[in-house]
């Protein structure tokens, strides 16, 4: 179904509305599967995975941190530019490139240091870092990331193609990254939060 999909979305660009609309389309049948991504090519796969219990946190990143039996403790964080969560009673706590499994843990043993004998601590992520997308889409820019996206999903929400865009590769930057990498425009291609994507010209 993704190569036919694909190449609909090659169409002269007269039918340039038809393939966007189809786009959205496609987008938010993705979106609802939150499941791990299916297997692709060794190109897609590579450094593309769902954001799971292996996420690291980043600058933005908002978190509900519960304190079980301590409403005073529990609440809404964001992780602030120097890469912290300022929470009460312990004071400024580094949260960047954490795991939410390895904050809870550090906020533990905080508390169990001379504050709690038994402290049962749970982060969950709110609202996730943006992500960025260039070049030849519609409306490039910065957008708030939802969970299981994929490039098919990042371009619709810029958009769509414009009718100079290679729409079968695009180039991802991984979050914390100096270099970009090639990679399939499938389902199986995810995008992650702070990425930047750049979809490039093709060539006539």
């Amino acid at each position: 179904m993704t190569r036919n999909f694909v190449a609909y979305l090659s169409l002269p660009v007269g039918a340039n509305c038809r393939r966007l609309s189809v786009l959205a389309m496609m987008a938010f049948l993705v979106a609802g599967c939150a499941g791990g991504p299916a297997p692709g090519s060794a190109a897609g796969a590579a450094g593309a995975s769902n954001v799971s219990e292996s996420y690291t946190l980043g600058v933005g990143d908002k978190l509900r941190i519960t304190v079980f039996n301590e409403d005073t403790l529990s609440g809404e964080f964001t992780v602030d530019s120097s890469g912290s969560v300022a929470m009460p009673l312990i004071g400024t706590m580094k949260a960047v490139g954490m795991t939410q499994r390895q904050l809870e843990e550090a906020i533990t043993a905080k508390l169990r240091g001379g504050y709690m004998r038994d402290p049962r601590v749970n982060v969950e992520v709110l609202t996730y870092r943006p992500f960025y997308i260039l070049g030849e889409v519609s409306k490039p820019g910065e957008y708030p990331y939802r969970n299981g996206m994929n490039v098919m999903s990042a371009v619709a929400v810029a958009g769509g193609f414009t009718y100079r865009a290679n729409d079968s590769t695009v180039y991802i930057r991984r979050a914390g990254r100096s270099d970009e990498q090639s990679y399939s425009v499938t389902t199986t291609t995810m995008v992650n939060p702070g990425d930047i994507v750049r979809v490039p010209e093709r060539i006539f």
